[in-house]
């Protein structure tokens, strides 16, 4: 720990990094992160519906870096990319170059968390919801992943964001 002593008060700062901050990362982006690796591991196992969902969320929540993430909005990507999963997919199949079977399950994750923010969270600008999943795509997809998780989500976010689309589009 470090002691500033300035002419009106002390300053105490120690060498941790914020919550909101942590390593240049905001506390959603941690969460959608954290969300990516429990949807992940239910794509893997081949589970349906929520049944795995309580055991990933536990298991997610004891990694040591769990603290830097918004635990409220990785349960909400969480629980709500499970619950909605099979419409999720009919909503951004049809702006896919390839059957499901063949996409990674890392962009299979990302796609989904990226349609779930872009259908059930209007208040997450569609700029921010797209830049989120290519920067997921960019942190643990493959090379050119991130191209093609852009090119599907901003198609969907045409769909489904029209008004606020074409009111960017407008600027």
């Amino acid at each position: 720990m470090r002691t500033k002593i300035t002419r009106t008060k002390i300053l105490t700062t120690t060498n941790k990094v914020p919550a909101s901050k942590a390593n240049g990362r905001s506390a959603r982006r941690r969460s959608r992160e954290f969300a990516l690796q429990g949807i992940y591991s239910w794509l893997l196992r081949g589970a349906d519906g929520l049944q795995e969902a309580t055991s990933i969320d536990a298991h997610i929540r004891g990694d040591e870096e769990f603290g830097e993430a918004d635990a409220a909005w990785f349960k909400t990507l969480l629980f709500g990319v499970m619950r909605e999963a099979p419409v999720l997919r009919e909503r951004f199949l049809p702006y896919v170059d390839r059957p499901l079977e063949e996409l990674s399950p890392i962009e299979h994750g990302i796609l989904l968390i990226g349609s779930y923010e872009l259908v059930h969270h209007v208040e997450v600008p569609y700029r921010v919801a797209i830049n989120e999943a290519v920067e997921l795509a960019k942190s643990f997809g493959g090379t050119d992943g991130f191209k093609f998780v852009n090119g599907v989500l901003d198609k969907l976010a045409a769909d489904v964001r029209a008004p606020e689309v074409a009111k960017q589009a407008r600027r």
